[in-house]
């Protein structure tokens, strides 16, 4: 029998017999990805019909677009625990099943309550496929294949985002411009919801043409059927036992990290952990969210008619994916820092033209001409730059940065502090554009400025080191 060295380095050698069989394995794992992005931003469309049909103000409305969130703590929180305990697909099959419920749901609420529950059912789901496809991505993917593979998260939670305004644009289209328009016997906004129960139910068909992850099959002692699937995926030219040899040593070498281990310091958490947890919060604190759940709504704000609103989402969108793609290429080419800073600066540069454009006094229920290009080109440019940096870059430092036997918890905590930063931008958007808009993209504008010494002072590069040297 060969050792687990030789093992190790046959499986990062190795070209997969069925590259394209691995590849349509990743992506099928990453139509949760797609359905993240799709669900986080659809609610875009029917932001302004909810307000309308229900009579709510800002604090009410910004409550129910918010709720979800609470929803994908919780799934985030409890998706790892499931996943060891009944297996990955199993999970992804369960995500599937609250996706298709939530959709139906939030197509058809009774009332305001049941909408919010249904977003938080639909939230759930959303945190569940925020953990579980990166996971078991990177599980089934052959060594070296592995890092382009994980990409396919990422890739697809921003194509997500953008067929969901593509959609949201169609419909409305459909129905003549009016987001409360009767279509298909529903009004238009309940559609955009409901649409979502296509690629929810090919989710759940397709975690049935994939095979369970060999680790899941390991730790639970069927080590025959985990060498077929990891001959499936890493070819034929790899010593088995040797592989499933060396993935129980290193289940078993895995340290178990607590909530206990991260405290210490003089803040109650050691220094590292506070990085991470700075890392999530300026993330979201730029306001990138706004972007995406708001957009239409903002538009619509400052004189721009519903149909173009819609399509200057799905334009934001596909920015979205370009600065992504842009990312993807450069982070193990210039580093995580540099990036990270690169993306500051344009953010900075972004939202304080948009903060600027909005100070000016509507004239006939618009924008200024020049205000008005002013804000939509902005509002695209600080897209681009969150996206090429610290969409991609802030996930790739938590990974990396910390110790081995923190790692896992640290990483929680931090995932956390990202979820209820999301939450406090999305919940205080309407009532703070009410108050000011100009002074809303102020407060980002310094939270992106303030990212930059945070960056400089405390944040280590950790492009071509190895998790071991994290410490």
């Amino acid at each position: 029998m060969a050792s687990t060295s030789q093992a190790s380095s046959g499986a990062r050698t190795a070209h997969p017999d069925h590259l394209g069989h691995v590849i349509f394995i990743a992506a099928a794992a990453a139509m949760g990805g797609f359905l993240f992005g799709y669900d986080s931003s659809v609610i875009n469309g029917a932001v302004e019909a909810i307000r309308d049909r229900y009579d709510v103000g800002s604090a009410v409305l910004a409550q129910v677009i918010a709720i979800a969130l609470i929803g994908c703590a919780i799934g985030a929180a409890t998706a790892g625990r499931i996943a060891d305990r009944i297996g990955r697909i199993r999970c992804m099959q369960i995500a599937a099943i609250l996706f298709t419920v939530s959709a139906v749901g939030s197509a058809l609420p009774f009332a305001l309550w049941d909408l919010a529950m249904w977003r938080v059912i639909g939230g759930f789901a959303i945190g569940m496929a925020s953990v579980i496809g990166p996971a078991y991505i990177a599980e089934v993917s052959p060594p070296a294949y592995r890092g382009r593979l994980g990409s396919f998260q990422q890739a697809a939670i921003v194509i997500g985002i953008a067929v969901s305004q593509l959609v949201n644009w169609g419909l409305l289209n459909a129905a003549g411009g009016d987001q409360r328009g009767e279509l298909m016997g529903l009004e238009a906004w309940q559609v955009m919801l409901g649409v979502m129960v296509i690629p929810a139910v090919l989710y759940g068909l397709l975690s049935f043409a994939i095979p369970e992850s060999p680790r899941f099959l390991i730790s639970v002692g069927k080590h025959e059927r985990a060498k077929e699937i990891l001959q499936e995926v890493e070819g034929k030219d790899v010593d088995f036992d040797a592989r499933v040899a060396e993935i129980e040593h290193a289940m078993h070498r895995e340290e178990k990290s607590s909530f206990k281990d991260l405290l210490g310091g003089s803040f109650f958490f050691k220094p590292i952990v506070w990085i991470g947890i700075g890392l999530s919060v300026f993330q979201q604190f730029v306001g990138i969210n706004v972007a995406f759940y708001y957009s239409s709504t903002l538009w619509q704000s400052v004189g721009v008619d519903p149909t173009q609103s819609f399509f200057y989402s799905f334009t934001t969108s596909i920015i979205n994916i370009v600065g992504t793609v842009i990312a993807m290429i450069f982070v193990d080419r210039i580093g995580r820092k540099p990036l990270a800073l690169i993306g500051s600066v344009g953010m900075v540069i972004g939202l304080a033209l948009e903060a600027w454009a909005f100070s000016f006094d509507l004239v006939d229920g618009k924008l200024p001409e020049t205000q008005g290009w002013v804000a939509l080109i902005a509002a695209h440019l600080f897209v681009l730059f969150f996206a090429l940096s610290w969409g991609v870059v802030v996930w790739v430092f938590l990974g990396e940065m910390f110790p081995n036997r923190l790692r896992a918890a640290a990483l929680g905590v931090a995932a956390s502090a990202q979820w209820i930063a999301n939450w406090a931008i999305t919940a205080s958007f309407p009532s703070l554009a009410e108050w000011n808009l100009s002074g809303t993209y102020v407060i980002y504008t310094i939270f992106a400025a303030l990212s930059i010494p945070f960056v400089l002072k405390f944040v280590k590069e950790t492009k071509g080191k190895a998790l071991e040297e994290m410490g």
